[in-house]
C-alpha cells in the first residue's frame, strides 16, 4: 500500500521501515514479490531506516544488534536498496568516545560490505552522542572505510545547535540519502521534538539557501521526506503523500534556480 501512494503522489524512490517490512514478511509477504512490485512501480530504494543497537557499550548487546543488522541489510538486499539509516540507537544519553564510536562504525561498514548494503551514519540531534555535524564527520573519518557515509537531516542539523554552513564541510559524495522536513520558529530548539517537523517550506529552516550549497557542492543524492507530525496523520495518506512531494519539490526547485543564477 505504500508503495502504490508513493508512486501515485511522484515520488522516484521509498525508504521503509525494516519493523514494517519485517511486519509484511511475518503476515505471510514476500520481499521477492514487494521488489517486482517497486520496481514495476519505476521507484528506487535509496535507503531504509533500522534501529540495531550497533553503537552500544554492552558487548552481548553490540553482538545481538549486529546480527539483527545483518539480518535488517539482508532484508533490504532484498528489495533492491543499497543503504541503512544507522542511528545513534541505544547511545542517546551517553557522550561515547567519538574513536570509540568509530571503531564500532568499521565493524558495522565490514558486516554491510559483506552484505552489499552501505551503513549511513545517521545524525540526531537530541543524542548526546552524533548530534553534531562535527561529531558526524568526524566518526566517518576516523572509521577509514571506503563505504563510510553520513546520513543528515534538516530538524536533526537544527535540534543538535549546528549552523548549516558546516554541511559545506561534508564531502557532498558521503551524503547519498538526506531527511528534509522543516521546522517552526516555536517551541525553541530547547524543547522542540519530532512531531513539531512541518512540510517543506511551510517552517523557518534555510532550506533553499542549504538545499543550493548541496547541490553546488556536489550532492546528487536522495531527498527523502521524513515528518512524524500527528496533525497530518488524522488526514488521508495520498493527500499528505502528495503534498509533501509537491511542497519538496518546490524548496529544491528553487534551489536549483538560486544556484543557477549565483
Amino acid at each position: 500500500e505504500q508503495v502504490k501512494i508513493c508512486a501515485a503522489a511522484g515520488y522516484s524512490g521509498i525508504e521503509p521501515w525494516i519493523r514494517e517490512l519485517r511486519q509484511y514478511v511475518e503476515t505471510g509477504g514476500s520481499l521477492t514479490d514487494l521488489k517486482k512490485q517497486i520496481d514495476d512501480a519505476g521507484l528506487v530504494v535509496p535507503s531504509a531506516i533500522g534501529f540495531a543497537n550497533w553503537i552500544v557499550d554492552d558487548e552481548a548487546q553490540r553482538k545481538a544488534g549486529l546480527e539483527e543488522a545483518r539480518r535488517d541489510m539482508d532484508m533490504v538486499r532484498a528489495i533492491g536498496g543499497t543503504r541503512i539509516a544507522a542511528p545513534p540507537i541505544g547511545a542517546q544519553k551517553l557522550s561515547l568516545p567519538l574513536d570509540v564510536v568509530a571503531t564500532r562504525y568499521r565493524t558495522l561498514l565490514e558486516l554491510g560490505h559483506e552484505i552489499g548494503v552501505k551503513p549511513q551514519l545517521e545524525l540526531w540531534g537530541f543524542s548526546k552522542t552524533l548530534s553534531k555535524l562535527s561529531e558526524l564527520a568526524y566518526v566517518a573519518t576516523a572509521a577509514e572505510h571506503e563505504d563510510a557515509c553520513v546520513l543528515p537531516d534538516f530538524y536533526h542539523i537544527y535540534k543538535g545547535g549546528n549552523q548549516f554552513a558546516g554541511l559545506g564541510m561534508i564531502e557532498a559524495s558521503r551524503m547519498h540519502v538526506f531527511h528534509i522536513n522543516d521546522y517552526p520558529d516555536s517551541p525553541p530548539r530547547d524543547s522542540i521534538n519530532d512531531a513539531a517537523r512541518v512540510f517543506p517550506g511551510d517552517g523557518v529552516c534555510p532550506l533553499v539557501e542549504t538545499i543550493a550549497m548541496l547541490i553546488s557542492n556536489g550532492f546528487t543524492g536522495a531527498f527523502s521526506l521524513e515528518l512524524f507530525n500527528p496533525e497530518y496523520w488524522k488526514r488521508d495518506a495520498a493527500e499528505v503523500a502528495r503534498e509533501g512531494f509537491e511542497k519538496s519539490l518546490v524548496v529544491v526547485n528553487q534551489a536549483m534556480e538560486k544556484m543557477s543564477k549565483s
